[in-house]
């Protein structure tokens, strides 16, 4: 059963001030438009700026702020998470969806389909884009090997490097959105990383890019 933190004085200070809620919702602002920007489907980079999301994020956030509880299971940041992780998943319904203009037109024809896009997202953000012509085989190819070598990973490992990796959380953050042990997100995290790393080993052209 969650319980309440016996002490959150930023959180008891500002929940009856509309300016100090909207201050302190800021804090996060950066941390959640890279956890947005990570999770935007590929097709829509362009089409919907992360930053919007975030602020339509905050609106909400306002709006309910009484909702909000701080317990030891359920930090602001994590409540604040969770209704951005619901604008992406209404904004990818709604612009992805069957009756709506079919997104998938835009993809480069150089885009695999991926296989998780977890997995396609991790490889996307590990390599970069870069804009010189003269690298971009070189760039492709090490995304596609990276493809490849996250998607011989199990969802859970792949879903572990994205939240440590590039939404920064830490392992108590990640095991109480995956459901498990502090601890052993920890060593789930480190493990991912070894078994990326064997797996690397084994392809065609090895660690070579990535050290």
């Amino acid at each position: 059963m969650p319980t309440r933190r016996s002490t959150d004085s930023k959180w008891d200070g500002a929940v009856d001030d509309q300016a100090a809620w909207g201050e302190l919702l800021r804090g996060y602002e950066d941390r959640l438009r890279r956890m947005v920007a990570f999770r935007l489907d590929v097709r829509l980079q362009g089409r919907i700026d992360p930053a919007d999301v975030v602020q339509e994020t905050f609106v909400e956030a306002c709006q309910h702020r009484r909702d909000y509880t701080p317990t030891d299971d359920c930090s602001l940041y994590l409540w604040l998470r969770g209704i951005a992780a619901n604008k992406l998943l209404e904004l990818h319904r709604f612009h992805l969806g069957t009756l709506m203009r079919d997104a998938r037109r835009d993809v480069s024809l150089f885009q695999p389909q991926p296989v998780d896009d977890t997995a396609s997202a991790l490889a996307m953000k590990i390599i970069g884009h870069g804009t010189r012509a003269s690298e971009a085989a070189i760039r492709d190819e090490r995304r596609l090997r990276l493809l490849q070598a996250l998607n011989q990973l199990d969802a859970v490992d792949r879903e572990v490097l994205a939240l440590r990796h590039f939404e920064q959380l830490n392992s108590r953050e990640t095991g109480q959105l995956l459901g498990i042990e502090e601890r052993a997100a920890s060593k789930r995290y480190l493990r991912a990383l070894t078994r990326l790393r064997s797996i690397l080993e084994t392809l065609p052209g090895g660690l070579a890019g990535f050290l």
